[in-house]
């Protein structure tokens, strides 16, 4: 089993904060307990079954080796994404999705594969006869590229499961994993669609402490899983 899911923890995070209600989508209706002072408030005892259900997925997935893209762009999440991303051993997006990242992956492996290749000629000393402007430009084109790809690194084929903070402002990255058939769990808010998710998890996306919680909880059940997969499987 992952490990339990609070709704103290949930409650006392402000997990429960929807948006002012003249802003929710009619189809997460099903996940609203209230109105109150005009904000919609979550049923947490939902979120947590949803939560429960997704923390699953991803150990069940973990432990068949399969890769997780993190995708948290908003300032609340990208840090944490970063981390736990790093400590569960699989990859991120925290700066800004580029369009194409899964529908065009052949690119996006080009990139990485150049990012990769300009790292090791820089650490043999290869661009030591360059310029010092030459040195410049290849210092700040590893730069660039590692700001947008670096948490990527290693990725050989399309990720199996796209894990999103903000389904709302990660819309593309959504709408590519369905053209794709990547799987997605996802923190829904008020104002966005949940029928759109394979594990939808209904609450606020905006609350720093909720979203580190929920994150962190996902890392575990992610490490649980890698830690019972059979010997000799890949974990990537």
């Amino acid at each position: 089993m992952t490990d339990k899911v609070s709704l103290k923890e949930l409650l006392e995070s402000g997990a429960h904060f929807g948006h002012q209600a003249r802003r929710w989508n009619p189809k997460i209706k099903p996940y609203i307990f209230d109105i109150q002072e005009g904000i919609h408030v979550f049923d947490l005892t939902k979120t947590k079954e949803k939560l429960e259900e997704a923390l699953e997925f991803l150990k069940k997935s973990a432990k068949e080796g399969k890769s997780i893209l993190f995708v948290g762009t908003k300032k609340q999440a990208r840090d944490k994404v970063k981390e736990v991303a790093e400590k569960s051993g699989q990859f991120f997006v925290k700066e800004r999705w580029l369009g194409g990242t899964l529908t065009n992956f052949e690119q996006i492996h080009k990139s990485l594969k150049k990012l990769e290749e300009m790292r090791t000629k820089r650490k043999a000393g290869d661009y030591k006869l360059f310029t010092k402007k030459e040195r410049l430009d290849i210092d700040r084109e590893i730069e660039r590229l590692e700001r947008f790809f670096g948490g990527l690194s290693g990725l050989e084929r399309l990720p199996d499961i796209l894990v999103v903070i903000d389904i709302k402002k990660e819309d593309v990255a959504i709408r590519e994993a369905l053209m794709t058939k990547v799987k997605t769990v996802a923190l829904v808010d008020s104002n966005s669609d949940p029928t759109s998710i394979d594990y939808p998890i209904p609450m606020n996306d905006d609350a720093t402490r909720a979203v580190a919680y929920v994150l962190d909880l996902m890392e575990k059940a992610i490490l649980q899983g890698s830690k019972s997969r059979p010997k000799g499987q890949d974990s990537k």
